[in-house]
């Protein structure tokens, strides 16, 4: 033990004289305190007279609850004295990482170290994200500015880019189901008393109030929507009981517009009387082959070697009075017919470069039906600013892959005002 807080002291005193600002983080520190409180609070010591300007307790495996946080975090307060400035450091293996930092907070601790969005080994950080909300909007505690906190949903979706990860929609404050309401008369209510269903206003964050539109919803949910997307105008009550029932229609083939706002955005503009469709679906083939079979029939070699399938997609669509016939090869189906379908628009909407596919989710809506089962296909899709969901739903996978693909392209088109 002597020899372990002589070196605590050697390191923080070598490091101040070189003119850094030291945090000293002890790892383990609350299983460490649970099993000898003296010598845990010791080694803090050690490193504060030494010189340390922090001094962070680690959670490290994230296996203490918030209340023994905040127990804990006192205690080391009143025993170390206002020189000692604390910091907090949780883990998520329990799934209280950041309720485990506020409670820390509150006990004394100034210091929080996270992660955006929560990424970290095994389970995760503390999410740096629902920490600042909370303390700037819960706590009154201004960690960064109006200004910036209004960045924070562009922030968590600009890492989730970054790191190549899906922005997780239910995360608080900034999951772009954070303020969706979906019943009739629950999306009704939000129109009289929005606080009565959402814990702040959505734009402080840079978020932004959601209506889902489902076999749940009224008419107030699919006018609000019309209204938030500047058509009502275009669109009235009649209108709105027509969209309704085509949407419960919809949904009873096997479509669900709730996780897939960019292809209901595009049943209403559809429903407009002056809609024009950027493009027009002439005929698309797919063709999965693989042209070196082995005596076997079954892709491999007898060496072992297995034999790459090919997939390749021709696509015909009508751009105003020409029509373009495509061909593309991809790794599969759905990458072939993506490709094809770029190459065959890219030359009357040349920015469509810009959307990336990020995800491809497929569900067998009435699994009971075997091979004849309706499949639910959702596509998820980027740019620099953006990131939004379609659908497509048929006993085809391909036919239920090209209509999510195709609104994907048409709603970017729609939404970047380079089709009106």
């Amino acid at each position: 033990k002597e020899e372990n807080l002589a070196m605590i002291a050697d390191s923080v005193r070598y490091l101040k004289a070189q003119g850094r600002r030291v945090f000293f983080d002890a790892e383990h520190f609350f299983d460490g305190y649970k099993l000898d409180r003296e010598y845990a609070l010791q080694s803090l010591r050690v490193a504060l007279d030494a010189g340390a300007d922090r001094l962070v307790l680690c959670d490290t495996n994230g296996g203490t609850l918030p209340a023994e946080i905040a127990e804990i975090v006192s205690d080391v307060k009143e025993s170390l004295g206002d020189d000692a400035v604390l910091g907090i450091h949780s883990h998520n293996d329990t799934d209280t990482a950041v309720a485990s930092a506020i409670a820390a907070i509150e006990a004394g601790a100034t210091q929080v170290q996270g992660c955006i969005n929560g990424y970290g080994e095994r389970t995760g950080n503390a999410n740096m994200i629902s920490i600042i909300g909370n303390l700037n909007l819960k706590m009154g505690v201004r960690v960064i500015s109006d200004e910036q906190l209004s960045t924070l949903t562009e922030v968590s979706n600009f890492v989730s880019e970054r790191v190549n990860r899906s922005p997780f929609p239910f995360q608080p404050f900034v999951g772009s189901s954070a303020f969706t309401h979906k019943g009739g008369l629950h999306a009704a209510a939000t129109e009289k008393s929005v606080q009565a269903y959402q814990h702040i206003e959505p734009s402080v964050v840079g978020n932004a109030n959601d209506v889902v539109v489902s076999e749940l919803s009224g008419r107030g949910n699919v006018m609000r929507r019309i209204r938030d997307m500047g058509l009502d105008t275009e669109l009235d009550d009649a209108d709105a009981r027509r969209i309704v029932q085509h949407v419960k229609d919809q949904e009873a083939k096997g479509f669900s517009y709730e996780g897939a706002h960019a292809s209901f955005d595009l049943v209403l503009r559809r429903a407009l009387p002056n809609y024009e469709a950027p493009y027009e679906l002439v005929d698309f083939m797919v063709i999965v082959e693989n042209r070196r079979r082995s005596s076997f029939g079954t892709g491999w070699r007898k060496d072992g070697a297995e034999h790459p399938m090919l997939s390749e997609a021709t696509v015909k669509v009508r751009i105003g009075d020409e029509v373009q016939h495509t061909a593309a090869e991809g790794d599969g189906p759905v990458g072939a017919l993506d490709q094809a379908l770029r190459k065959a628009i890219i030359g009357a909407y040349p920015a469509i470069s810009a959307v990336r596919l990020t995800d491809y989710k497929v569900r067998v809506v009435n699994e009971g039906a075997g091979t004849g089962a309706v499949v639910r296909v959702v596509i998820e899709s980027a740019d620099d600013r953006d990131v939004w969901h379609t659908v497509g739903a048929s006993q085809n996978i391909l036919e239920a892959s090209w209509l999510a693909l195709t609104d994907s392209f048409e709603w970017w088109l729609f939404r970047n005002g380079i089709v009106q």
